[in-house]
């Protein structure tokens, strides 16, 4: 029997997102926009649904008088992921 997929985790840019803050726990927005190659705008409005759906923490400060934003992974977010990949394992034994 298949599991449906987390529609929330079915977009490209969600996915890799998410995949990347598994590895690595957290990034920060400049990053994220360099290994997704994502515009700014397609990313920050992407990020807010994952922070929405608690997948993600989203920090704003500054570092050196600039704005940065810093993204990480919650429990939630792992736990998604985690049944996601089940999911998707489930389709291909």
């Amino acid at each position: 029997m298949y599991k449906a997929l987390d529609p929330l985790l079915h977009s490209q840019l969600r996915l890799a997102v998410i995949s990347h803050l598994v590895g690595g726990g957290r990034s920060d927005f400049k990053n994220l926009k360099k290994v997704t190659q994502a515009t700014a705008g397609n990313l920050s409005v992407q990020l807010k649904k994952l922070e929405k759906a608690e997948y993600i923490r989203i920090e704003k400060s500054f570092l050196d008088n600039y704005p940065h934003t810093t993204v990480q992974i919650t429990p939630v977010g792992i736990k998604a992921f985690e049944t996601y990949v089940a999911a998707i394992k489930g389709y291909i034994q």
